[in-house]
């Protein structure tokens, strides 16, 4: 049986995604589907694909012009289809950017004002009503999780990136065929991977009570640690493109739970480049530097992670997790993706203020996230 129920509903299996689509839409009631997705699910025929399996009476419509991350304007230009056309429901195709943007969509077309007034540094999380119209979502890649997450990340003019945050935001079916992913090339497998890696590790050490999203986070690092290497060799293995999906989902389940550092100090990086920044490649080299600071405060949780990884009770497990980005492909440190001091100076204090900054279980202010960025360095 491909169906799973926790949170939301989820469709899992190969080759899952047509019947899936038919059956989801029509069960929704929906005639006019808007279709949010980006280049590589364009090009690639798949979006024709998801549009010959929607039921007869459907007629859709797509934005395919989704950016590398988010903006409120892109947003803003696909609420406008969606207004314009009558639309009824919206399917996320693609990347973590494109369901991001999809749920964005959601709340822009049902939702008074500004996107920028339902940040959850702004107090936006209970702005956000259960009024947002249904939302599919269809991933492509196995690493951000958003096709079962509560979140979404925009990117404004400025650089600044916010979060907007909201169990209504989870989307109502997640569709995720494992086959979708194969045609990954293996950089973005790995980036995507080492993303929900630490999604599974961020999420068992925070600070919220949550023994189930525990048990789920740990659960997705053992599939994770065990084959993101082999899905990156090969990006073929379908065995191990599933395994890497269920462990994406798993940490996408688990994010309930709330995150840490790496994403504080990820955002904080992401914004301050304008997106020129890999989310998946900034977390997987700061990771190991965020372990060795949150030691004090959770060292006693570590034995589980290493347990989950197939590590020894005394391994360093930082030092384990730099050594699996280094071997599969990723930057070692954060000077080798672009980063320079003015950028770690400008990061620092936007991290601390960043939402995930506040699950993390050891207080962590701007002088520490320059301190750990300069480490990382």
């Amino acid at each position: 049986m491909s169906l799973i129920r926790y949170l939301t509903k989820i469709h899992f299996a190969d080759g899952i995604v047509d019947h899936a689509v038919t059956a989801e839409v029509d069960a929704l009631g929906a005639r006019r589907p808007l279709i949010i997705t980006e280049n590589a699910a364009l090009n690639s025929g798949l979006l024709d694909r998801i549009r010959a399996a929607l039921p007869p009476r459907a007629e859709s419509f797509a934005f395919d012009q989704t950016p590398q991350a988010p903006t409120i304007a892109a947003a803003m230009a696909a609420a406008r289809i969606y207004r314009e056309s009558d639309c009824d429901c919206i399917i996320g195709l693609g990347n973590g950017s494109a369901l991001d943007l999809a749920k964005a969509v959601g709340i822009a077309v049902s939702h008074k004002g500004s996107l920028t007034g339902y940040a959850a540094d702004e107090g936006g999380i209970a702005r956000i009503s259960d009024i947002l119209p249904p939302l599919i979502a269809i991933p492509t890649t196995a690493g951000t999780g958003s096709e079962a997450g509560h979140s979404a990340h925009l990117m404004l003019r400025n650089g600044r990136r916010i979060g907007l945050l909201s169990p209504f935001l989870v989307p109502r079916v997640a569709i995720c065929d494992p086959t979708l992913t194969l045609a990954q090339p293996a950089d973005a497998t790995a980036r995507t991977g080492m993303d929900a890696l630490t999604h599974c590790i961020e999420t068992y050490v925070s600070t919220a009570y949550n023994p189930p999203a525990d048990g789920i986070a740990l659960e997705g690092l053992k599939r994770a640690a065990a084959n993101i290497e082999r899905a990156v060799g090969d990006g073929r293995n379908l065995d191990a493109r599933r395994e890497m999906m269920a462990a994406s989902i798993n940490g996408a389940l688990a994010l309930q739970k709330g995150l840490g550092a790496v994403h504080a100090a990820s955002h904080a990086l992401g914004g301050i480049n304008r997106c020129r920044l890999s989310h998946g490649m900034l977390n997987a080299v700061l990771l190991p530097h965020i372990l060795e600071f949150n030691a004090p405060a959770v060292a006693g949780r570590y034995g589980a992670l290493k347990q989950a990884m197939g590590l020894k009770p005394r391994a360093d497990l930082p030092a384990a997790i730099a050594e699996l980005t280094q071997r599969i492909g990723l930057a070692a440190r954060l000077r080798d993706m672009g980063v320079d001091k003015r950028t770690i100076a400008a990061a620092a204090p936007l991290a601390e203020k960043d939402h995930t900054n506040g699950t993390n279980p050891r207080r962590a202010r701007a002088d520490d996230y320059r301190t750990i960025m300069c480490a990382a360095f």
